[in-house]
């Protein structure tokens, strides 16, 4: 039997090891505590769902019992991707809900992402759940179960907004995760023909991770442009609530670049609103936004963040360098890839050649993301150090709002602690390699300077 630690209640969401740190009797303790913060709010039912992974049903099982012991009546949605149960807490009655999945944590991994009275929560909110179970805080009663099918409207509410140009041909890529059982078939009934990659659902993930953001998991999507006459590929993670886009000639579309495209879209229609988007996005983003008529507004990275600042700031769009892409615009401002397909699609059924008005995106020399690793505890004590002692001669600003982001004439280098893991993620960019070579120069001797032993993951 897994104990409860503090460890598995992350800044976003829960997530633990199947028998060594999550298991049913602490799903079950969960499903008690957020039941409690549900009718603190004066809320009384919350929808559930579950991914593909192998743990799913158990824990789900056991959620739904505490939930009901919590006072609290259960809409169980069954096998759904994450967008999916979020749109259920807007069009049923209830505000909050508990996806259980493990996103793209390997496959002995699950979790639960949260979303309680209309918000995703996060930061000490979810600690507000640990606190309750260690000290047994719970209200009592006994709520209802039932279950509720909702591809059905799901598929209907994004055909009945997103219209394409024209019929496409496209290739789709779930990596055996649950978005495997929704995508096909919404691309179909939007007009396209589709030929599927791993789209049947399966918790071992026997082909490749399902997890967009790094290119050895887009290798087989790649594979498939070249070979067939399909004009676009769109490839998704393991849970359904991000996007990868593949270019035929073999591109990568990284989320920075898509939201460029999305970004004047949104504008022909919110003209001067703010367009969000994370610190590890690329610095042709924010000229981009301002050209289209919009204010650029960086940002912390984490979908929960992201979503919060959009409600404060009213903004029709926001996107994460990782793929998740918030659309307030024609939609309910959650994070969907799915739904963002869709968006992408209907902009690149107006064109000709697709792939020619993506890979015509700015773009300078990059790296994907790189991960300094380190011991728990350590990575923010030393961003921390960082941020108050490193000196970067020759660069033009430090933008401290998540990490350290320095910007300098000809690129940027970013260093940000990962609110998940042990990790410090890192990112570069500029206009040639000789440039990016001398950022990534400049970011090695301050982290060495600061931890003589690091391991640089470059």
């Amino acid at each position: 039997m897994a104990t409860l630690t503090q460890g598995i209640f992350k800044a976003y969401d829960i997530r633990g090891i199947i028998g060594k740190t999550l298991d049913a009797g602490i799903a079950r303790d969960i499903g008690r505590a957020f039941g409690s913060a549900v009718r603190a709010k004066g809320e009384k039912a919350v929808v559930i769902g579950r991914d593909g992974r192998l743990s799913g049903p158990e824990l789900a099982k056991a959620l739904a019992e505490g939930l009901q012991s919590a006072g609290v009546d259960v809409i169980d949605l069954g096998v759904v991707a994450t967008p999916v149960l979020y749109l259920a807490t807007h069009v049923l009655d209830t505000q909050s809900g508990i996806m259980v999945t493990g996103s793209h944590n390997p496959p002995d991994y699950n979790g639960f992402k949260m979303v309680l009275a209309g918000e995703a929560i996060y930061g000490e909110t979810i600690q507000a759940l640990h606190q309750a179970i260690a000290e047994g805080r719970f209200t009592e009663g006994a709520g209802s179960y039932r279950t509720h099918d909702i591809a059905a409207a799901y598929q209907k509410r994004i055909v009945d907004d997103v219209k394409l140009a024209r019929p496409m041909k496209i290739a789709i890529d779930c990596g055996n995760g649950v978005a495997g059982a929704f995508a096909g078939d919404l691309y179909r009934a939007l007009g396209c023909e589709v030929i599927e990659l791993f789209c049947d659902v399966d918790g071992n993930f026997p082909n490749h991770h399902p997890d967009p953001a790094h290119p050895e998991n887009l290798q087989d999507l790649i594979k498939c442009l070249r070979e067939t006459d399909a004009e676009i590929g769109l490839a998704f993670d393991g849970d359904g609530d991000r996007l990868g886009v593949v270019t035929k000639d073999g591109q990568i579309i990284y989320p920075d670049r898509q939201l460029m495209l999305f970004a004047k879209d949104v504008l022909t229609r919110h003209p001067g609103e703010q367009i969000l988007y994370d610190v590890k996005c690329t610095r042709y983003l924010a000229p981009w936004i301002t050209q289209s008529g919009g204010q650029p507004l960086m940002w912390k990275t984490g979908h929960s963040l992201v979503k919060a600042k959009m409600r404060e700031t009213g903004a029709p769009l926001g996107g994460e360098m990782s793929g998740h892409v918030f659309f307030k615009d024609r939609w309910y401002g959650f994070d969907d890839g799915m739904y963002a397909g869709a968006r992408m699609l209907e902009l690149l059924s107006r064109e000709k050649d697709p792939s020619a008005l993506l890979n015509a995106l700015p773009q300078s020399v990059s790296t994907p993301e790189l991960q300094l690793k380190l011991e728990d505890g350590e990575s923010f004590p030393l961003i921390a150090k960082l941020q108050a002692e490193a000196k970067f001669p020759g660069s033009d600003q430090t933008i401290s709002i998540d990490g350290l982001r320095v910007e300098y004439p000809d690129g940027f280098g970013l260093a940000r602690s990962s609110n998940t893991t042990p990790v410090i993620v890192m990112r570069f960019e500029a206009e040639s390699q000789q440039a990016l070579e001398r950022i990534q120069g400049e970011f090695k001797r301050v982290i060495l300077d600061a931890k003589p032993d690091a391991v640089m993951p470059y």
